[in-house]
Formats: structure tokens, sequence, C-alpha cells
């Protein structure tokens, strides 16, 4: 009976999680159809068929059809955002990819030059990089001896949730013990090349490597996004995004606001975007890579990082479990072809 009720309750998961993205990937597809046209049924009866044939089941199509539908045809090789999301990451991460949540943890694995970290409070408890604990008043002193703003990031947080900036009046220990536990970063002075695009909140590239079948960490896809004015940190509800070519660093011609419509120009700025670079971006991604090396039984991350106004990589965050990747396969993909991932379904 356990195991009938357990089934059951799996099942119930199943039906509501390919239910959403259904939904989300359908919501997707009528944007794109506004601006470029609704997708011709043989295309979509090609994106249904491999759905079945190649990842097992027709719940996969949603997201293969809004995928044609931004390039009107089918590309081979994309990967559906809930394949990805039900199949994939519990293969190729397990439960280790959860570490990236718990950042006291993730910060004894990654280089301390790269973060922004300057203490913790986990379970009622403040900590410090060197794992000291404090008192509230000692801590909140330690906090901004050399800073005057720092940003605290509940564990777990997305789309720009649960992100919270403080000033030394502002912080107090009753707002800290209702936001759980997380940890408390510098505020990022980002280079003058983001500030042309946003000044009052820091930018975001967001690069996603994988482990590939040799065991090579790749780089795959990336975005860029970045805050609307008055915004104090990105937020999924009001950023822009804007791909960029992975191996140069450079800004794609397009710019996709929250409702995924899209134009050649960003509202309020007169600014000629197309080729732009990033600096000091063949560091960052070097950096990156041999810093996956050292995780690289997380087989996908999500890394959210900006160059700050010394040149400096500063990471703002790791993204280790189901980190979206339908953004990347619908305007550049696919972009994870080759990883053997559309045969996993078939594994035990």
């Amino acid at each position: 009976m356990k195991e009938l009720a357990k089934s059951l309750i799996e099942k119930s998961k199943s039906f509501v999680y390919h239910k959403e993205h259904h939904i989300y990937a359908s919501k997707v597809l009528k944007v794109i159809e506004s601006q470029r046209g609704k997708l011709d049924s043989k295309n979509k009866k090609i994106c249904k068929e491999y759905a079945s044939d190649v990842f097992g089941h027709k719940k996969y199509a949603p997201w293969l059809i809004t995928y044609s539908s931004f390039h009107n045809e089918f590309k081979e090789g994309w990967i559906p955002d809930n394949y990805y999301g039900e199949i994939v990451v519990p293969k190729i991460k397990g439960n280790y990819g959860e570490i990236c949540n718990r950042t006291l943890i993730l910060n004894k694995l990654i280089d301390r030059k790269f973060s922004t970290h300057i203490g913790y409070y986990i379970n009622d408890l403040f900590v410090d990089l060197d794992n000291i604990y404090y008192q509230f008043e000692n801590f909140k002193e330690m906090l901004f001896k050399n800073n005057s703003k720092i940003v605290f990031k509940a564990e777990s947080s997305f789309q720009g949730k649960g992100v919270y900036v403080f000033n030394e009046t502002s912080f107090n220990y009753d707002n800290i013990k209702k936001l759980g536990d997380g940890v408390f970063q510098k505020y990022i002075e980002q280079h003058q090349f983001f500030n042309q695009f946003n000044k009052s909140a820091v930018a975001t590239i967001r690069l996603t490597s994988a482990r590939n079948k040799e065991g090579e960490i790749e780089i795959r896809a990336g975005f860029f996004k970045f805050g609307r004015e008055n915004d104090t940190h990105v937020k999924s509800t009001s950023a822009l995004k804007i791909p960029f070519d992975i191996k140069t660093g450079e800004l794609h011609d397009k710019v996709f606001f929250p409702d995924w419509t899209y134009a050649d120009s960003i509202p309020e700025k007169k600014l000629s975007f197309y080729k732009l670079k990033f600096p000091n971006y063949e560091q960052c991604v070097l950096e990156i890579i041999r810093l996956h090396k050292t995780i690289s039984y997380i087989g996908c991350i999500g890394w959210d990082f900006v160059v700050d106004n010394n040149n400096n990589l500063k990471i703002i965050e790791l993204n280790g479990g189901h980190n979206g990747i339908w953004f990347d396969e619908m305007v550049k993909g696919p972009c994870f072809k080759g990883l053997g991932w559309e045969k996993l379904h078939k594994t035990t």
C-alpha cells in the first residue's frame, strides 16, 4: 500500500509539473506568434514526433514547438526545458546540485577572491568566512566596517526574489531573522561598461557550463540581464535580457523584455549595443571552467557573475538545480547537442 501511495503521489507531481510547463510554454508561444507568425503544421508535427521518438513522450513537445516557432523551423538537438528538469537534472546532478543553494558550503569550494561573501546567517547563528561566530551587534559592526551597504540573499532565492539591500540604519536583527538563512554579500561596484545599461542595479552575465562525455567542462550557453531604472537588483519581473556570443562575449542585436517580446533597442536608452563586448570576458570564461572542474560532479551549472570596477570577476550566485534552459535553447539553441542528454530517459 505504501509503494502504491508513493507511486500515485509521484505521478501526481509529474502531471502537475508538466502541466505547468505546458502552460508556460504556450504563453511564450503566443507572444512569439504575435511577432513572428504561427508555426506551420508540418513543423508542429515534426516536434510532436520528435518528442515521442527521442524523449519518449509527447509531453515534451510544447517546448519544442515554442523553440521552433521562434525560428520558424525545427532544429534537431533541442532539449525541452521540462525534460531537462525531470530527466537530465536528476541524472547529471543528483542531490549535489543543491550544494549551490547552500552558500556557506559553496564558499569553501570556490576561490574566495571571486566571491562577494562577507558572512552568513545560518540556523540563527551569525558566521564569518572563517567560521567564527558573532553576537549580532559585533557581526553588524564587522559587516559595515568597510561597507556602506550590503546585500542579503536568502538561500534558495531565485528570479531576484529573496534579495535585499541594507545600510547600517536599516539592518536589524528582527528583519534578518524573518528572512531566514542566507548570505551577506558586498555590494559590487560594477565595471563602467554595465552602467550604460543600468546604474541602479548590478548587472548579471549568465553562463551555463556543462560536463561533456569526456568529462571536460564546456561553456554551452549564456545571456546578459540587467535591471530597469530604480531597480535595486536584477529581478525577473523587470529585467531585460540580451543574448551574446559565448565564444567572444559580444552582444547580439535583440533585447528581450519580461513578457518575452523583443526589440532591437532598449527603451529610454540611446545605446547601440550590438557587438559590444564584455570587459575581461575571456579570463572570466577560463576561471569559470576551472571552478566548475572542482565540482564537476554537478554536471551543469548556471553561473551568474559580473565584472567589477577593477576588472575582476565577481560571482553573484550559482544555479545547480533546475537552471532553466528554455531561453537559451529558444534563442540560440540547440545549445546542448552532443552531450547525450536525449538518451538519459532510457537509463536506470
